[in-house]
């Protein structure tokens, strides 16, 4: 019997997947321990995951990591994920370049303590040229800021004489974007079964496909990659119009 990963279409891959890692805090309830516990127990499905997606041909993969929203959490789970990012990123770096992945950022990495900012900086430095997988971390991200920054500095190009309101469209509009250049996800994952998209991609999500497991995060390996990549592989996508058959 073909594995998951046997079955997956190597020709129809979704070329960006976007994950929003959810059920963190919820593992290790289960487990009787705090919630940085959990925080701690994901990094391994990150690695997981970034290693499933180089590995078949995925060419970029967006992790909401940190939203605006989560810095209202309490401050010694806040601080414990800023310690875990600042530690991750100097123990998984040499990974990064052995497997050729580009790191990037999504957000408001400015607003991040400043040893964030200078671990990110100089991984995100260490792999530009890299040319495989390309890893975009979402950090103190939101979708609404993201769109309302965009709006804001094209209309302080068009006051500047920089842009002509009339060559404002969509294409324009997305250049603006975090993520300009970098296509939009055509899959996008959730875990532990909650079925929202949390202000994530709000502009880019247009036409994405929704994947929603009942798997916490700290759980999500390899073999739930595969399985929502196969199930990706069997919708029909259409973008609002109608398949007229051909013959």
């Amino acid at each position: 019997m073909a594995t998951l990963k046997e079955n997956i279409d190597l020709t129809n891959l979704p070329s960006h997947i976007a994950v929003i890692m959810d059920g963190n805090g919820r593992w290790a309830k289960q487990k009787g321990a705090a919630r940085i516990f959990g925080h701690r127990n994901a990094i391994g499905a990150v690695k997981d995951i970034t290693e499933a997606c180089a590995e078949i041909g995925i060419k970029y993969l967006t992790l909401y990591a940190f939203s605006t929203e989560n810095w209202g959490r309490p401050k010694d789970e806040v601080d414990g994920l800023m310690e875990l990012l600042v530690n991750t990123l100097q123990k998984e770096l040499k990974t990064l370049l052995k497997n050729n992945v580009r790191l990037m950022t999504i957000g408001g990495i400015d607003h991040l303590p400043l040893a964030c900012q200078r671990n990110l900086m100089e991984a995100k430095e260490a792999t530009k040229t890299n040319q495989g997988l390309t890893l975009l971390l979402a950090l103190n991200y939101s979708g609404r800021w993201e769109i309302a920054k965009a709006a804001m500095q094209m209309a302080e190009a068009v006051e500047s004489g920089k842009l002509k309101l009339s060559s404002i469209d969509e294409v324009s509009f997305s250049s603006y974007l975090d993520t300009a250049g970098i296509p939009d996800p055509e899959l996008v994952i959730r875990t532990s079964g909650e079925m929202r998209i949390s202000n994530f991609l709000l502009w880019q999500m247009a036409y994405s496909e929704f994947y929603f497991t009942k798997t916490l995060w700290p759980d999500f390996g390899k073999e739930n990659l595969y399985e929502a990549i196969c199930d990706y592989q069997k919708r029909e996508r259409r973008f609002g119009k109608v398949l007229i058959p051909t013959a």
